[in-house]
């Protein structure tokens, strides 16, 4: 809405300062500060109102016991990152951008998945929430409509095709319906694996943040016609405006680790992790960087193995892998203090989202 206004001031009032705003490197620093100051003045009437109507995490009594006076810390927080996503979004970018609305939509339908499973869960006292078998059909039906959508919809061959990293000319045409296939499993995935890895204060956000903020480079490339030939990665136009939804997420996220840091005054919940995680895989689906989303989230991509590996194995051979999964409870049980293990993850996806960044220009 913003970006329309100082348009409009430039072209049709002739005020030509205004068209600074047309860069999208500006509007993206605009959109971290626009949704940082939205979530430090929203956040603490969120979390009052939360904490007075009781909305608090339960905690199970099988894990690390240092776990069990989080009990009643007000949860259900992640819709103070949505709210200032979706907010900044509108405000500084194009929303013209067909890309811009399939990552809003697809954020803000996971958005609405968790929050039903968190309420359920906190209001409604059941502790199964929105059962696996429904949570996953809803999050399958928003991810198969944007993959279609973006696969219907491509117009140039690179947008749909995987590309390898390291490789200038190696890339692999999908077909629509490959490429659908691959989308449906990277956006449902990696909100599964962000919400898997929601487990400690802070661990989540913050890698999310590093990833998002990564994806937003990549966006600019591929949104970039002089960069992206340089680099040489394939056009795709309109991709850059992705930045400013990128910037938007990491200015969101780090204001919600103001409050989640440890001790954590509030949680993410469902609804703010499932939502970021779709998020990511889509982005990551635009601007065609799977693979180096798999490699820059892969703490997420542990955590979720570690679940897998523990549930096959116990239902196989009756024995668990390791002590307690996600893995990050694994490292508590195993004496490492909740600031350590989140600390140390933060510091891996440092490392990880470096080698992502560095396949940009090590082709």
């Amino acid at each position: 809405m913003l970006l329309a206004l100082t348009q409009w001031l430039a072209e049709d009032l002739h005020i030509r300062a205004f068209n600074v705003f047309n860069y999208i490197t500006l509007r993206a620093v605009l959109a971290t500060l626009t949704a940082l100051l939205i979530s430090f003045i929203v956040g603490p009437v969120m979390i009052r109102k939360l904490t007075a109507y009781k909305i608090g995490q339960s905690v199970r009594d099988d894990g690390p016991k240092s776990h069990l006076t989080k009990a009643g810390t007000p949860t259900m927080g992640g819709a103070l990152i949505l709210i200032s996503i979706t907010i900044t979004t509108l405000l500084w970018a194009d929303l013209r951008n067909r890309y811009v609305w399939v990552v809003l939509v697809v954020t803000l339908g996971f958005g609405i998945v968790g929050w039903v499973d968190d309420y359920r869960k906190v209001v409604h006292r059941n502790p199964k929430g929105l059962s696996a078998r429904n949570k996953f059909l809803w999050q399958s039906i928003i991810g198969l409509a944007a993959a279609i959508y973006l696969a219907t919809s491509a117009t140039l061959p690179g947008q749909t095709e995987l590309i390898v990293p390291l490789f200038k000319q190696v890339t692999y045409p999908l077909g629509i319906v490959g490429f659908v296939v691959m989308s449906y499993f990277v956006i449902v995935g990696t909100s599964n694996a962000v919400n898997l890895t929601d487990g400690l204060d802070g661990l989540a956000i913050l890698p999310t943040v590093m990833v998002g903020s990564a994806l937003g480079v990549f966006a600019y490339v591929a949104g970039n016609a002089i960069y992206s030939r340089y680099l040489g990665f394939p056009l795709i136009p309109g991709a850059g405006e992705l930045t400013v939804v990128c910037a938007a997420l990491a200015g969101a996220g780090l204001a919600f680790l103001w409050f989640n840091a440890y001790p954590a005054e509030v949680f993410m919940g469902d609804v703010g992790a499932l939502a970021l995680g779709g998020a990511l895989g889509t982005i990551a689906v635009v601007v065609r960087q799977e693979i180096v989303l798999f490699i820059m989230g892969g703490v997420f991509v542990v955590e979720t193995l570690s679940v897998v590996l523990q549930v096959a194995s116990f239902k196989l051979t009756g024995k668990r892998i390791f002590r307690m999964a996600p893995l990050h409870h694994h490292y508590e049980l195993k004496g490492w203090k909740e600031n350590q293990v989140v600390v140390r993850f933060w510091i891996i996806t440092m490392m990880l989202v470096l080698v992502g960044l560095s396949t940009l220009k090590l082709r």
